[in-house]
């Protein structure tokens, strides 16, 4: 069955044009960059392939979770099956742990290109299309997350009108959707698979985001220093580029933590405490889990030129 959710219509709004702006935002990313990337003869710069499926991760969750979220709040009652449940619920959390490592590649990346001496030029070999080891990368991302989310397909159930969420995942929702709960044999268990989820997927990836750009960032300087007595490198004459795509990167990646950090701590609240202040922890991590998605097409426009050419264009008529 689905749960009517009592929300406040202020807070109702906002969702709605923080989702909206994820939807149109993200789509905008994908459809500019990707149509630069199909039109590249060398099949596309990595990076905009990366930020590509960053993005493309973006939208999906926006549609697939966010969209059913904001019928659920204007208190349209949606029902499901158990095996309906089971289905979205591995679905929920197969896309929220995708978008997480996709956005830690993105950092990594960044921190991998400015340790190269001579960056690449496009496909070295000559050969036309998008790098394959890139693809492969990101199709085991995908892949691996994927049988991470398995036992949501299994542990999951729809429940009746006056089902109450007992755990919670970051990677899933902050409450009943379409009437669908967790569904452990005992609460050891679930409680065992959301601290498994906690590390791997919430607290791990934040850390290696932290470390990265931290990385990213000594790297500038370093080169930054050299500049001075080596003017010839090749890296070294990108040093003003690669400290603009940094800064995004860096934004990008503040903006990430700030967003699932505030959702894991008010998520953790509810599962390990349950405390006077859940109710309004869950309200700032439902808020929290969509400012990411809403706000990283704006970050990205600032920083990418064709995007920045496509606003312009869109401006002018």
């Amino acid at each position: 069955m689905g749960l009517r959710v009592s929300v406040s219509p202020a807070q109702t709004a906002f969702y709605i044009i923080l989702v909206m702006m994820g939807i149109l935002g993200n789509a905008t990313v994908v459809g500019v960059i990707g149509k630069s990337v199909i039109m590249d003869r060398g099949g596309g710069r990595n990076s905009d392939i990366i930020i590509i499926n960053m993005s493309l991760s973006n939208l999906l969750v926006s549609v697939m979770r966010n969209t059913l979220l904001i019928i659920s709040d204007i208190g349209l009652e949606l029902f499901s099956s158990k095996e309906w449940c089971q289905f979205l619920m591995g679905v929920w959390v197969w896309l929220r742990s995708v978008n997480v490592w996709s956005t830690l590649f993105l950092s990594a990346f960044h921190l991998q290109t400015l340790r190269r001496v001579a960056p690449a030029m496009g496909n070295m070999s000559g050969l036309h299309g998008p790098p394959k080891m890139l693809l492969i990368t990101l199709g085991f991302i995908w892949i691996l997350n994927y049988i991470y989310c398995i036992p949501a397909h299994i542990f999951s159930t729809n429940g009746d009108v006056n089902s109450t969420e007992t755990l919670m995942l970051v990677s899933s929702t902050t409450r009943p959707l379409l009437g669908c709960v967790w569904n452990f044999p005992t609460r050891f268990s679930g409680l065992a698979y959301a601290t498994t989820s906690m590390v791997i997927h919430e607290t791990i990836p934040i850390i290696l985001m932290a470390l990265t750009n931290l990385a990213s960032l000594y790297t500038l300087y370093t080169h930054g220093r050299m500049r001075s007595s080596v003017h010839d490198a090749p890296m070294i004459k990108r040093v003003p580029a690669e400290r603009r795509a940094a800064k995004v990167i860096l934004a990008l990646i503040m903006l990430f933590i700030a967003s699932w950090g505030t959702s894991i701590i008010s998520v953790n609240y509810f599962n390990y405490n349950r405390g006077s202040s859940s109710e309004f922890l869950l309200v700032i991590a439902r808020f929290a889990n969509i400012i990411f998605i809403a706000f990283s097409p704006a970050v990205l426009a600032i920083g990418h030129r064709r995007l920045r050419s496509f606003i312009k264009s869109l401006l002018n008529h």
